[in-house]
């Protein structure tokens, strides 16, 4: 696309919201892992941030410790996502992630001193594009969800003792066969189970977990999805609908759910045609009026440049809906070095207190807090 062309658009589709709110950059690191999580590593009672190799202590963020290596392959680090999860019950959190080079589900054990962080693997589920995390069977604890290309669908629960503490042993629990490039979770049936959405369609949830089929219903082919796909009730008429990005080519869409007695069919709305490799997003109440919001991004040198729009300058953006369909407010845009694109995996969480969640974003192009400051 014309890079002219595409700065247009792009203004065209800015807010004219009278009061959007405003984000101060803090520039971490110019490390290139692209994924970051928050929690409290050390037990003070502080957010920090792990990514990449390191993390790096809350509040301010100046300070980094060395996790341990992590293999690089070209221009990528073989970790691709941060989620926290006390895996062994010891007190300290840890985090799960996986890499699409190595094959592997692993778990990065927290030793609660200055020590290098000891990796363990989950399991060997193949190329792992990026890991999520969803209560699939309902017992109020994350499962593990990683999205295999190519690969069977499963999802790992950690298996916990009769305190509800963590073992550091897991349960692979099969979903199908094969699925592709893409994945999201949530109830589309109105059943009360949650459904999971792969790029072929949506696989509807059986009433026994353990032992039943997931059914597949092919609504809606989706390419190169997301990850993660977000399913909410859009236009708020009782029905979910679901929020789906293009991973790797251009395309921000929301597929709005029609129901006609107990057929369920999915009609598309564009969001963001003008923006690339939407690969990564939250669903979250960003600016705190009640409401929640869109916030994700374009992934810079995804596929090592290679994408369609991988020249095109990056952005940062959270996407309100407006009654009938998203205006799109600007966190970040501009070329590399001014820009901030949105990576594998971001996370969004209060860090200083002040009661407005601040998004912490990794990539290939630095470790970034945009702090939040409301509106002005």
């Amino acid at each position: 696309m014309n890079l002219t062309l595409n700065i247009a658009l792009i203004l065209a589709g800015l807010s004219n919201d009278p009061k959007p709110i405003t984000f101060e950059k803090q520039l971490i690191a110019m490390e290139t892992a692209e994924s970051a999580g928050v929690f409290d590593v050390d037990g003070d009672g502080q957010l920090d941030i792990v990514s990449g190799s390191y993390w790096y202590k809350g509040p301010e963020f100046t300070k980094r410790q060395l996790i341990g290596q992590v293999k690089r392959i070209s221009e990528y680090f073989d970790d691709f996502s941060t989620i926290p999860m006390d895996v062994n019950g010891d007190g300290n959190m840890d985090y799960v992630t996986g890499g699409w080079f190595g094959k592997t589900l692993y778990w990065m054990e927290n030793p609660g001193n200055n020590k290098e962080w000891a990796a363990h693997e989950i399991a060997n589920p193949g190329n792992v594009e990026t890991t999520r995390a969803w209560d699939v069977d309902g017992d109020g604890h994350l499962d593990i969800v990683p999205n295999t290309p190519n690969q069977p669908l499963a999802y790992y629960t950690l298996i916990r003792n009769a305190a509800g503490k963590g073992t550091a042993k897991f349960e692979k629990h099969p979903v199908t066969e094969k699925h592709g490039h893409g994945l999201g979770f949530g109830d589309l049936n109105g059943d009360g189970r949650g459904d999971f959405i792969i790029p072929e369609g949506w696989l509807e949830a059986p009433k026994d977990l353990k032992n039943g089929t997931w059914k597949l219903h092919k609504s809606f082919e989706l390419g190169g999805a997301s990850v993660p796909i977000i399913v909410v009730d859009v236009n708020k008429d009782g029905l979910n609908d679901f929020i789906v990005g293009q991973g790797h080519d251009y395309g921000l869409h929301w597929y709005e759910q029609v129901k006609e007695g107990n057929t369920i069919t999915f009609k598309k709305h564009a969001i963001d045609p003008y923006q690339s490799q939407y690969h990564t997003m939250e669903w979250v109440d960003i600016d705190n009026d009640g409401d929640m919001e869109l916030v994700t991004g374009k992934r810079y040198r995804a596929h090592n440049g290679n994408d369609p729009g991988g020249n095109d300058w990056m952005g940062m953006y959270y996407f309100k809906w407006n009654g009938e369909s998203f205006t799109k407010n600007v966190i970040s845009y501009g070329p590399f070095g001014e820009g901030k694109g949105a990576g594998l995996y971001f996370s969004v969480a209060d860090l200083n207190g002040n009661g407005m969640k601040d998004i912490v974003v990794a990539g290939k192009d630095g470790l970034v807090v945009f702090h939040n400051k409301g509106s002005r």
